[in-house]
């Protein structure tokens, strides 16, 4: 699933991170913090500085689906809800225009990635940027199109590049987002659905998938606070409302430009006290 006026500079970059890696971490921040055209110019800086770096694309698209997703309410809609609210959700009414973008962003993408994976089938930037790639597809067929079952099988290619990333470079924690959030969403369906969908290749593990998700929500770089969205949606679907409240806290604080992270902890109050009265 995925997220996300004044500019909120993010925390410094650690030393060892390169010049133009700044831009597009600053560009993700801008992004979760709702500034969708200070984000995009920091992405398109990103690729004037870095052209054969597939990230850059792949960061543009994520800015295209976050806009969409605000415009068409689609995370206000999904946020704190139950599984029949879930399925029971209207089919939003996209932007074509958007989609246009959407798509040739992920296009160059791959076009990029794979080429530099020929030469190098250990570039950790190619993995990552087709991880996140398979993983926007996802958001977008879930959420958008309401396709369930393509959602999960981009979620499965993502998850294996994941997993490529992961056997070369262990310390990408934001690879740990894709990986996370498939095992914890196959996790969750009922055990004769979950039985077919592991056969067909789809590993869930509710507890496992927690534990990825909070290692991103931990020690991740470009998606951290993605995670953290993840991990309070998670923890409201299992009934750890305070453990969901925390995060949201921390969110908003972060971010108090994002209204999404204002209203949802102020839905998430209200649901608390009527719980418990």
């Amino acid at each position: 699933m995925a997220l996300l006026t004044l500019t909120i500079l993010p925390p410094p970059a650690p030393a060892d991170m390169p010049a133009s890696d700044e831009a597009l971490g600053r560009g993700f921040h801008q992004l979760y913090d709702m500034d969708f055209a200070g984000s995009q110019k920091a992405f398109a800086d990103y690729r004037r500085l870095q052209p054969d770096d597939p990230r850059g694309h792949v960061a543009e698209a994520a800015g295209v689906l976050f806009e969409e997703f605000h415009r068409l309410g689609v995370l206000e809609s999904q946020f704190l809800t139950d599984d029949e609210a879930f399925v029971a959700r209207q089919k939003p009414s996209p932007n074509p225009a958007f989609r246009g973008r959407f798509d040739a962003a992920l296009k160059q993408t791959e076009k990029i990635a794979k080429a530099r994976l020929q030469q190098d089938p250990k570039s950790t930037d190619a993995l990552f940027a087709l991880t996140l790639t398979n993983g926007l597809r996802a958001d977008y067929a879930a959420l958008v199109e309401k396709r369930n079952m393509p959602a999960l099988s981009f979620g499965k290619q993502s998850s294996c590049w994941a997993e490529k990333l992961l056997s070369i470079q262990p310390d990408c924690h934001d690879a740990y987002v894709c990986t996370g959030i498939a095992k914890y969403v196959v996790g969750t369906v009922i055990a004769p659905l979950r039985w077919l969908l592991e056969i067909g290749g789809h590993v869930g593990n509710k507890k496992t998938g927690l534990a990825e998700l909070g290692l991103a929500a931990k020690n991740g770089r470009f998606l951290k606070p993605f995670a953290r969205v993840l991990l309070a949606i998670a923890y409201f679907r299992e009934q750890e409302k305070p453990l969901a409240r925390d995060l949201l806290v921390g969110l908003h604080q972060e971010f108090p430009n994002n209204t999404l992270f204002k209203s949802e902890l102020a839905r998430l109050d209200i649901a608390m006290t009527a719980s418990n009265p």
